[in-house]
This record gives structure tokens, C-alpha cells and sequence, in this order.
């Protein structure tokens, strides 16, 4: 079943937005001295937490998505409620009454990041179904609400204590924000029930509405810039939220989009960056201005993207909490740091926290094992960007590099605990006389140039007792 969702969701997600190679092409450069600072900055962590969080992990299905009234697979109701849509979204939101995740402890969370290469962190302040894990004025659906038991607990705002954990461990922090909001009167007006989506009424008719849920969004987010210390990336989903100037009707998704349903991104940066200097902001899939960097999702792009970028992507299969999760196996999220690396990316990698406020143990396994390769092999993908040479694959090595040193990774192949006789790279051209090493490893390796190509010879003592699992790193200074 959970092989099933995610091939209906990576579907969903395939007809989202343009693809990354076309949306590079629209993007725009930040033009603030300190928003470049941090960009630059950012660019070198290489290596993020995600995690989406709410109540609705207490039913273990998708994140919001139930609630939304379109006929696609990902949005499929399940359970004792599903029949009726009104029901269900009755049952939905009461699941605040019952969230007490009274096993949460952020601390424990960072310094299992922190020990993976993780370097920074986005957490979901506030998804689409409109549930805010912070302690926002505007609206009593919260977590610290007298409604949700949690609220009792000294660390009921979990959003201020989580930035505060992480922030502690040096990460850089993120907020994740969902600019449509379900629970929202002014977003989904109760007297015109929902048809997907968008907004439930005509922009042209009650733009009075509109411009509530414009403040209401507002509001919350200058609460999010100024309530919970240093902020170093807003980040914004929901990209059917739009200005009119940006909708492409060619796009199927688009289509339906009213004109106008926008919250105006030009007030809300400039809150926030009054709010937190250089803070990043990243209006997903929005191109313009407040796209800070792009965002793929569940996939890599196919070669370098000339631009700033992340892959998001789930460890499992699940955005959200799932009771018995299928997580990716440590040789495969180890494989895909190095290939996005490669291609001047970063990596958002999602872990979904339970009802309890605990990860799955796997996660921790997982995140153990990336950590161990990370040890020996950091310099790898810290810092790095795509080679100079613009060559940043050949079979399965990938390159990176960082001022004059070349990274060559060897990707191992399933069930591979030996390195190979030779390696051969082409067209790599290591400095003369250049010392050549293995990445924890300490002795030279002998090697040779021939035409375009160099020869990279192992012993077979380092053959068969390689100093880390899954990949292998061979540092060639190119001057």
C-alpha cells in the first residue's frame, strides 16, 4: 500500500510544477548584499532535516491531503469517516483534542541530525490543513490551544522549542509555512463548500474576504519573524497561491487558479526582513524575486541546474507519519547526497515524527549509518560545488570539487564490500606529481596518465578493508 501512495504521489508531484531545468531559466538572483551572504552560506550545508509534523499523524495518513475534496489518489479519504466529505473533516480537526505527543524531545532529534552531517532544519510550522505547531494569535486550531491536551506541557509550542534545540546544535533553522489554509474561513468559507483546493468563493465578488485571509497570513508569519529568535529561511508552500501575472494556463494544474489569489509576497518579505536580515525566502515554485533558491521534489534533476536548489525528499515513502514505515536504505540516501552534491544541490531529507512526538527507530538507524560515511568522507560534499569542468558523472563515479581538489565517489554497487583493482577516470587531470588518496585512508595511491585518461590503482590490503560502506572518495588535487 505505501508503494502504491507513493507512486500516486511522485505522479501528483511529476505535474506540479515546470520542470527544474525550465524553472532555472526564470530564476532571479537576490539583489540584498545580506540575502546573498546567507545564500552563499547556505549553498555550502549541503545537507538538511525536514520534518512534517501535526496531528493528523495520530490516523497515520497523508499530511492535509484527505481533506481536499479533488478526485486524485493522493487526496483519497480512508476510515470510519470517509464516506461523507463534512463528516470527515469534522473528525479531521478534532484529532486536536487528542495530540499529546508527551515523547518529544527536540534535543534528542538535533543531536541525531547533527551526528548524521545535517546542518540545517525546516520544520512544518503550519500545513495546509491550517493546524499551527506554534503559538499564533490569530487562530485558537494550535497546538497550545486549551483544546489540545499538549497544551499543558512546558513545552507545548513546539516550534519555538524545536528552533531552540536545533539552533543550539549550530543549525541553521527554517520555517515551513502553508500559504493556503483548510480551517480558514476566509480561505475555504464554510457557505460555499470547497471544490478542490483554491479558494471556495469569487475573488470578484468578496474581495473584502480575501484581503482578511491576506492579513490573517500576514499576521501569522510576522508572529513566525518576530516571536522565535533567529530565522534563517522562510519557507512557502502551497504554490497554487499565487499572483495572477504568474499562473501558466498551459500547465494543468494551474488551470483552476483563480485570478488574484495571492498574499501579497512583496509585504511579507519586507516584514520579514526587517523581522530577520538576510533571512531566505522561498516562495516554492513561484518564479520571481521570492524564490530565493528551487525546490524539486522527490527527484533529482537530471544535470546541474546553474542555480541555487534543494531536493526535498522523504527518507521512507511518507511525507507524514506512517505506523510501519518503508525508509530508504542507508547505501540509497547515502548515494543520493553524493549524486545531488554532484550537481551543486542540496539535500532536505524528511523524517516524519508520531503521535507520540518520537521518530521511528529505523530513522535513527539510518541517520547513524549516514554519519558514519559522513566522518570519513565530509570534506566530500561540505563546501563542494559541481567540477569546473563541468563534468560531474562518469558511470557510476560522481565529482565534486572544492577550490583545487577533485572529489571522484565511487557509488557502490548492492552488496559490494570491496573496492575495485583500478579506477579510470577521463578526462581528469591530477597536478603533477599530485598525492592522490582514499579518503580515510592514509597511504598514497599509486596512479598514472594516459591520453585522457588516469589510472587510479588500489592495494589489495585497502581493497579489501575499505575505510568506510556504500561509496568511496578518492581526493585528486588538480594543482
Amino acid at each position: 500500500m505505501a508503494r502504491v501512495f507513493l507512486s500516486l504521489l511522485l505522479l501528483y508531484l511529476s505535474r506540479l510544477p515546470l520542470n527544474a531545468q525550465d524553472h532555472a531559466r526564470l530564476y532571479v538572483p537576490p539583489a540584498d548584499s545580506l540575502v546573498q551572504r546567507n545564500l552563499a552560506d547556505w549553498q555550502t550545508l549541503k545537507f538538511g532535516l525536514l520534518m512534517h509534523w501535526g496531528p493528523y499523524s495520530q490516523w497515520g495518513v497523508v499530511e492535509s491531503w484527505s481533506l481536499c475534496p479533488e478526485d486524485e489518489g493522493w487526496c483519497q479519504r480512508r476510515g470510519p469517516h470517509a464516506a461523507d466529505w463534512h463528516d470527515y473533516k469534522t473528525a479531521y480537526e478534532a484529532l486536536q483534542t487528542t495530540f499529546n505527543p508527551v515523547r518529544f524531545d527536540p534535543e534528542k532529534w538535533a543531536a541525531a541530525a547533527r551526528s548524521a552531517g545535517m546542518r540545517y532544519v525546516v520544520f512544518t510550522t503550519k500545513h495546509h490543513d491550517g493546524f499551527c505547531m506554534f503559538d499564533t494569535r490569530q487562530t485558537d486550531y494550535k497546538i497550545t490551544s486549551g483544546h489540545c491536551p499538549f497544551a499543558a506541557h512546558p513545552r507545548a509550542d513546539v516550534t519555538r522549542e524545536i528552533f531552540a534545540a536545533f539552533r543550539a546544535s549550530g543549525f541553521k533553522v527554517g520555517a515551513y509555512f502553508s500559504k493556503p489554509d483548510w480551517h480558514s474561513p476566509d480561505f475555504w468559507w464554510p457557505y460555499f463548500p470547497p471544490k478542490d483546493r483554491n479558494i471556495s468563493y469569487d475573488l470578484a465578488k468578496y474581495p473584502e474576504r480575501y484581503q482578511r485571509f491576506r492579513d490573517f497570513t500576514f499576521n501569522q508569519l510576522e508572529e513566525l519573524c518576530t516571536n522565535y529568535g533567529r530565522l534563517d529561511v522562510l519557507w512557502l508552500d502551497g504554490a497554487w497561491v499565487r499572483p495572477a501575472a504568474t499562473i501558466n494556463r498551459s500547465e494543468s494544474w494551474q488551470r483552476g487558479i483563480p485570478e488574484g489569489q495571492d498574499v501579497d509576497m512583496p509585504r511579507i518579505a519586507a516584514m520579514a526582513r526587517r523581522r530577520q536580515p538576510g533571512i531566505l525566502v522561498v516562495d516554492r515554485w513561484v518564479p520571481g524575486e521570492f524564490e530565493n533558491y528551487l525546490t524539486p521534489e522527490q527527484g533529482i534533476p537530471p544535470a546541474p541546474l546553474g542555480v541555487p536548489w534543494e531536493t526535498c525528499m522523504t527518507m521512507g515513502d511518507s511525507w507524514s507519519y506512517v505506523p510501519k514505515e518503508n525508509y530508504k536504505s542507508p547505501r540509497k540516501l547515502i548515494h543520493t547526497l553524493c549524486d545531488i552534491a554532484s550537481k551543486g544541490g542540496n539535500l532536505l531529507l524528511n523524517i516524519a515524527p508520531g503521535p507520540d512526538g518520537e521518530w521511528h527507530a529505523e530513522a535513527y538507524e539510518r541517520l547513524q549509518a549516514i554519519g558514519a560515511w559522513m566522518t570519513v568522507n565530509g570534506g566530500a560534499i561540505y563546501g563542494t560545488t559541481t567540477p569546473r569542468n563541468g563534468i560531474f558523472r562518469q558511470g557510476n563515479i560522481v565529482f565534486t570539487q572544492k577550490n583545487d581538489t577533485l572529489y571522484a565517489i565511487w557509488l557502490a554497487n548492492e552488496g559490494d564490500v570491496a573496492m575495485p583493482e583500478e579506477v579510470v577516470l577521463d578526462r581528469v587531470c591530477p597536478a603533477k606529481g599530485a598525492s592522490i588518496r582514499l579518503l580515510g585512508a592514509v597511504q598514497e595511491l599509486p596512479w598514472d596518465c594516459s591520453g585522457t585518461h588516469t589510472r587510479i590503482r588500489l592495494p589489495e590490503a585497502l581493497r579489501r578493508t575499505p575505510p568506510c560502506d556504500f561509496a568511496w572518495v578518492f581526493s585528486i588535487p588538480l594543482r
